[in-house]
């Protein structure tokens, strides 16, 4: 079956675009989590939006691919992500309503271009929900960079970011840049969100940030094994969603959020089970 998925081009472009995906979104995830900015990824990915329907709009009126959606839809995503690190120094007492300022922005533009396009397309569908159908090899080859971008920061700042994450204060103390690496941050998930519209789509692209650490932090035992199980989780979503997505004709950003709420009602429950049964074995020794 799976030889099957192999046979076109564009099934293999999307296959490895969701392998390299179900890899830095998770990656870039657990840091997002920890740092209690779990909404971020849905404010940028309607700011995301914006850009692809801005994207789709140019083609229509004029005729000509000046720009494609995916790389308009990057461009605004980097935009957003600089405008929220400035609204948050801005409002340093109340940070995030940065979050809902640029969601409600993109909404608002997105609304704006979709209507002076005359409504949806079946590539704007295909944004929103995610195809199997819709990656491009230059999207692979664009998707390869920013995964190379986001491992490559990520493996030199991980000690910025890791203390930044869980002390700021104490990261400021010992003389990291914060407001530096604050903005590379969010540029990076800017970069990781655009990225993953592909698969996922626009509407569910933040649960793949998310909900792989929400399992993986019920079992993890540190922050390096929280990031292990997040990947491990979204790889094992994206590959049957996308195999399941082929085979069924359905978008596979549902069926990967699906199968990521099962995981994680499944890792919930085991934890639970296994904590009961250690917890009756330990009365019947000291009973």
């Amino acid at each position: 079956m799976l030889m099957n998925l192999f046979e076109y081009e564009f099934l293999r472009n999307t296959f490895f675009t969701g392998i390299i995906i179900g890899i830095i979104a998770p990656l870039l995830g657990a840091f997002i989590v920890v740092r209690r900015l779990s909404l971020i990824a849905d404010a940028l990915s309607h700011v995301t939006l914006a850009g692809i329907a801005f994207g789709l709009l140019l083609e229509k009126k004029t005729g000509a691919i000046l720009i494609t959606p995916f790389y308009s839809g990057l461009g605004f995503s980097i935009i957003g992500s600089v405008i929220v690190e400035r609204l948050r120094r801005v409002y340093t007492a109340f940070q995030e309503l940065a979050i809902p300022i640029i969601l409600s922005g993109g909404v608002g533009l997105s609304v704006i271009f979709i209507s002076v396009a005359n409504g949806f397309n079946t590539d704007l569908y295909s944004y929103l929900f995610g195809s199997v159908s819709a990656v491009s090899r230059q999207d692979l080859y664009s998707i390869i960079i920013i995964a190379v971008i986001v491992c490559t920061v990520i493996f030199f700042l991980y000690k910025e970011l890791f203390l930044l994450s869980f002390d700021e204060e104490q990261a400021v103390v010992t003389g990291i840049h914060a407001k530096r690496i604050h903005f590379i941050f969010i540029v990076l998930t800017a970069l990781v969100i655009a990225a993953s519209i592909r698969i996922v789509g626009v509407l569910l692209v933040s649960a793949l940030m998310t909900l792989p650490v929400a399992a993986s932090i019920r079992i993890a035992k540190g922050f390096k094994q929280t990031i292990i199980y997040a990947i491990i989780y979204g790889e094992t979503a994206v590959i049957f969603g996308l195999v399941s997505g082929y085979y069924l004709e359905i978008p596979p950003g549902g069926t990967i959020v699906m199968l990521l709420i099962l995981l994680l009602i499944a890792t919930i429950v085991t934890k639970k089970v296994i904590a009961n049964i250690n917890s009756r074995k330990h009365r019947l020794k000291t009973g």
